[in-house]
């Protein structure tokens, strides 16, 4: 199987030899590139199309939310992971938004963050539990289920919440009994409802109205 490829954005160099490090000790992984600002991110994950960016939040000429955005705006098949520091709302609010696919912080041990980067490769979502606390905060927020065009049937709750556990289309039809292209039509029609492009999206708006659960560790 070919390993993971990791494109590593920060500005300070000693944080990049440490992720550098744990990553590459991984069987798996290869980082084949190092950025150390956001514009110079942007030009190495378009030359390499890595199959996961790990980005800083904050990085001089362009900001890990701006490349997150730029990657999605090119549509270029590559997970984003926003490795930071920062864990202020309106920086993870931002970068959900913008697309990222994961956001751990530089706090957590180092086998979170290898397996954040497997499961972004994979496709799948992953949050720093900190994290996906202050989003679960959100709740209390104001928002409510009736700010959904349409309410989700049980369903799609059920395959969404499947989904924000980590499940791929295929393992969610099978745990439901129903085909992955079944799986796909739920999640469409949740797409629709909550009025996002993408199943990060989805599962970050439907954990802020309140209609799915935070999944509890397997740890």
């Amino acid at each position: 199987m070919a390993p993971i490829r990791v494109v590593l954005a920060d500005d300070h160099a000693v944080v990049r030899r440490g992720i550098r490090e744990f990553l590459e000790t991984e069987a798996g992984i290869e980082v084949v590139g190092e950025a150390s600002d956001g514009q110079e991110a942007q030009e190495m994950i378009e030359a390499l199309r890595p199959d996961v960016a790990v980005l800083d939040v904050r990085m001089p000429k362009a900001t890990g939310i701006e490349v997150t955005r730029h990657i999605r705006e090119k549509r270029l098949n590559v997970g984003v992971l926003v490795l930071t520091a920062y864990d202020d709302d309106p920086f993870v609010l931002a970068a959900l938004q913008a697309g990222a696919n994961g956001y751990v912080l530089k706090t957590a041990e180092a086998e979170e963050i290898t397996r954040a980067v497997r499961a972004v490769a994979e496709g799948k979502s992953a949050l720093d539990s900190a994290i996906a606390a202050k989003v679960i905060a959100h709740v209390t927020g104001g928002a409510r289920p009736a700010d959904m065009v349409e309410p989700l049937s049980a369903r799609e709750v059920e395959v969404l919440q499947l989904a924000a556990a980590g499940f791929t289309n295929r393992a969610i039809g099978r745990r439901l009994g129903i085909s992955d292209r079944t799986v796909q039509g739920h999640l469409a029609n949740v797409y629709g409802k909550l009025q996002v492009s993408s199943r990060t999206e989805a599962v970050t708006k439907a954990l802020q109205l309140g209609v799915i659960h935070l999944p509890e560790s397997e740890d």
